[in-house]
């Protein structure tokens, strides 16, 4: 029962993170709580059918096909967090001000929260299907039995959304004037991290190289496979033996979307002192 625990309990706890992460990014906005929901939901329905299609998607580009569908649902993901944090960097101080007038401030309030639903809905997939895998492994294996399972898989499924959830009500103390900056920089750190994950995906297709393998090793100091190692995972990209290539396309991403932010945030703060 403890294996089927801690493979949940992981994978619950970075989907938990993540929609908590999304959640605190987008308090105030209305109906949020709807679109939140349909994106789970949506996510659970999804990573049953791609759980059903597994072994069809892994037979796939000479066997890699596993690989390159997680790495194309996390490169979604990466530009979903991008363009929130670059649409935040420019509406942020606005929101700040009167988070209460929300609905009226963003006038693409219903394609923002679409957006969130289809994040939402490629994290709780992704999430999801590598859960239903992992077990299916372990229970045609016959390593652990299926009560074992199930009893292991509920246990770390409530762990992980009651650890989760801790993470949201600590972003939700933030004062509201620091809010946003806050929550900015994890979705940053959140899509770069995604963005590693993703390179690692294409090294294991060998559609690209490693550049080095790998370039540092700190396992023995935080392994990814502990809660802290887990936690920082999915926070901040945290790798205890990344490649080369997963660090490129990591400070990629982070430059990239910084970079872009400051750009967007400075072209606004123009529009809005000099408005035509």
């Amino acid at each position: 029962m403890f294996g089927p625990a801690i493979i949940i309990f992981r994978e619950t706890l970075e989907a938990a993170l993540v929609i908590g992460i999304i959640a605190a990014a987008t308090r105030g906005v209305p109906r949020r709580a709807f679109w939140l929901a349909l994106g789970v939901i949506a996510g659970i329905i999804g990573s049953g059918v791609i759980a059903a299609l597994t072994e069809t998607i892994a037979d796939m580009a000479d066997g890699s096909g596993q690989e390159l569908f997680n790495a194309a649902v996390l490169g979604i993901a990466v530009l979903m967090l991008a363009w929130h944090h670059i649409w935040m960097s420019s509406h942020g101080a606005e929101l700040a001000r009167d988070a209460r007038q929300l609905g009226t401030a963003v006038k693409e309030g219903n394609r923002e929260l679409s957006a969130i639903a289809i994040l939402v809905t490629l994290t709780v997939l992704r999430e999801g299907a590598e859960s239903v895998l992992f077990l299916h492994g372990m229970a045609t294996g016959g390593s652990s039995s299926i009560t074992d399972i199930i009893a292991g898989g509920a246990l770390g499924l409530a762990g992980g959304a009651a650890l989760g959830t801790i993470m949201y009500l600590g972003l939700m103390k933030i004062p509201l004037r620091w809010f946003f900056s806050v929550t900015g920089a994890l979705l940053v750190l959140l899509a770069a991290g995604l963005a590693g994950q993703m390179a690692r995906f294409l090294i294991q297709a060998d559609m690209l190289p490693a550049l080095a393998a790998p370039l540092w090793d700190t396992s023995s100091l935080l392994s990814t496979t502990s809660l802290l190692g887990s936690v920082l995972h999915v926070l901040v990209g945290y790798e205890s033996n990344p490649s080369g290539m997963q660090m490129l396309f990591y400070a990629g991403t982070l430059g990239a979307i910084l970079f872009a932010a400051a750009l967007v945030k400075r072209q606004h703060s123009q529009q809005v002192l000099n408005p035509t």
